[in-house]
């Protein structure tokens, strides 16, 4: 582990360049204590459309959230075929296993709530460390007592050097139990489009 600036806002300097992008492209596993490991390809473009291919479980499933029509296609054997079902994102079938919402689910998202406990808490630069094989700077922001944001009171982020958007986040709740650990692996920014898959 190296030492990391303790002047730098990394959160700030996160969120600037989730402002800039256009989108973006990851492979995201998400874990949560006595939940089935979540696997998908995940794919997001301003103003808020999400594209997600299930690897585990339901593996093949594919939805598309269109901030256009605030709906959710779903689809569960593959895109384009059948069924295809039309849901709201706030329906407990597409939920993750913690309540996130398909609509809430990007980077920047993430990173209001980060900086809604940053604003009513501790934030702490605790070095530099290899994720996979990305140099990233481990940053802690803990909510004082009482303080919140979506349940958690306690943010672990490494951020990426290269791209300094979020790579690994590790979500606690208020007595410090494990909520959530999500790694973000080969996250590609500002896709040309005839590389992205569609949204719909």
């Amino acid at each position: 582990m190296n030492a990391l600036s303790t002047d730098r806002d990394f959160v700030a300097v996160a969120q600037a360049r989730f402002d800039a992008l256009t989108n973006y492209q990851v492979t995201l596993k998400s874990m949560s204590a006595g939940a089935e490991l979540v696997e998908a390809l995940y794919g997001y473009r301003k103003p808020g459309f999400v594209r997600m291919d299930f690897i585990r479980p339901h593996a093949g499933a594919t939805l598309v959230y269109s901030p256009e029509t605030g709906e959710v296609l779903l689809w569960p054997r593959g895109l384009d075929t059948f069924p295809k079902l039309v849901l709201s994102p706030d329906n407990p079938m597409i939920r993750s296993p913690k309540g996130h919402r398909v609509d809430q689910s990007d980077i920047g998202a993430l990173l209001v709530n980060v900086r809604t406990l940053q604003q009513h808490g501790d934030t702490q630069a605790a070095g530099v460390e290899m994720v996979g094989a990305h140099r990233a700077s481990h940053v802690i922001v803990t909510g004082t007592p009482g303080h919140t944001a979506n349940g958690v009171s306690r943010y672990a982020l490494w951020f990426d050097e290269e791209h300094s958007l979020p790579i690994k986040v590790v979500s606690e709740g208020a007595s410090h139990e494990p909520i959530e650990t999500v790694l973000m692996e080969d996250l590609r920014i500002d896709a040309q489009s005839s590389r992205l898959r569609p949204f719909g």
